[in-house]
């Protein structure tokens, strides 16, 4: 199998000669630390040294994909907010139709050209892409954070349309990007943090009534085109995982290992056999902190609870600068049996 075959039999739940690996994203300020210590020049060729199996393209974090006239960006809130939970533009309103009111992104600004280059050329590597849609979020911080927990409460009218207009700005975007990329995808990769390290940030009914419906549309979605779901959110969230997994997700990432009830023994207890992992190895404290022996023998103990449908990668994946090269090469070798030249 290569790559590609690889992680899509994982994700599938079918038989795989070994667990998957994918190094994750790491952060910006990571990157040229990495690639220093690693002897490389660009994160493709980092991928390659460490036999990542697995490429994320998404059209969003590409900045020639929206395109407005005059410069600005794609839900673009929280640049212009000093703090997450500042409120936003549509914390005042009263009525469904002041959202609308709103200067919501528009389709015709989009252009995919560099995306779908980038997954022509992703070789014999799982392509995971879409928009990220991190609807969630982005509602968050046209809101803020009071004024949204608020609203659901008492204008929860005004809260379904903002997610209206939200997702279905996403739903549309991923419709004709999908319509474009053809095979060129092999899984719709998208992400919403819905926990925090010990629970769920809303309630289940809360989850149910605003943000499962369209996790539900998007998966549905995805999968009338032939792609495998993954579904990103970092937290507590096992008290819904079983609601996911109903939903059509195929895939759970990242497993924030110290967050309640998401180790890996409760997971594998919970879930094993009904959806794949992707993740686990925790950011937290062990590749921190641990040593390479400590990070390889995690990595063991890991895909002995949550094989063989797993692909290893850290608990977040977004490298920060205080996780040792040498911590992720431990890792890297571990859940491919390949040796990293440090």
């Amino acid at each position: 199998m290569n790559p590609r075959e690889l992680i899509r039999a994982i994700i599938a739940r079918k038989a795989a000669p070994r667990c998957g690996f994918w190094m994750g994203n790491p952060h910006p300020d990571t990157l040229p630390v990495y690639l220093a210590r690693f002897g490389v020049g660009s994160l493709e060729d980092l991928h390659l040294l460490l036999r990542s199996d697995l490429r994320w393209i998404s059209p969003q974090f590409i900045d020639s994909t929206y395109r407005h006239p005059s410069g600005g960006g794609l839900f673009d809130v929280r640049s212009r907010k000093k703090s997450f939970a500042e409120a936003g533009p549509l914390a005042a309103c009263g009525t469904a139709g002041e959202v609308d009111d709103y200067d919501w992104p528009r389709l015709e600004y989009l252009d995919f050209s560099e995306s779908l280059d980038a997954l022509g050329r992703a070789g014999s590597y799982y392509r995971a892409s879409g928009f990220w849609c991190p609807f969630f979020h982005d509602i968050m911080d046209l809101f803020g954070a009071e004024p949204l927990m608020v609203n659901m409460h008492e204008k929860p009218e005004v809260v379904r349309r903002a997610f209206d207009r939200v997702c279905g700005f996403y739903y549309k975007a991923n419709q004709a990007f999908f319509a474009k990329a053809g095979n060129l995808i092999d899984g719709f990769f998208f992400g919403n943090d819905f926990g925090t390290q010990r629970d769920l940030m809303i309630s289940p009914a809360q989850l149910e009534e605003f943000v499962f419906p369209w996790v539900r549309k998007f998966t549905a979605q995805a999968r009338r085109f032939g792609y495998q779901v993954i579904l990103h959110s970092c937290g507590s969230i096992a008290r819904v995982i079983g609601t996911l997994i109903d939903a059509g997700v195929e895939c759970l990432h990242p497993l924030q290992a110290l967050a309640g009830n998401m180790d890996a023994e409760t997971l594998g207890r919970e879930f094993g056999g009904k959806i794949a992992f992707l993740g686990g190895i925790d950011t937290q404290e062990l590749l921190v902190r641990g040593t390479p022996a400590d990070v390889r023998k995690d990595v063991r103990r890991v895909r002995s609870l949550l094989g063989p449908h797993l692909i290893i990668s850290p608990s977040h994946e977004a490298l920060l600068p205080n996780v040792p090269p040498e911590n992720v090469a431990a890792m890297a070798e571990e859940a491919t049996g390949c040796p990293v030249r440090c």
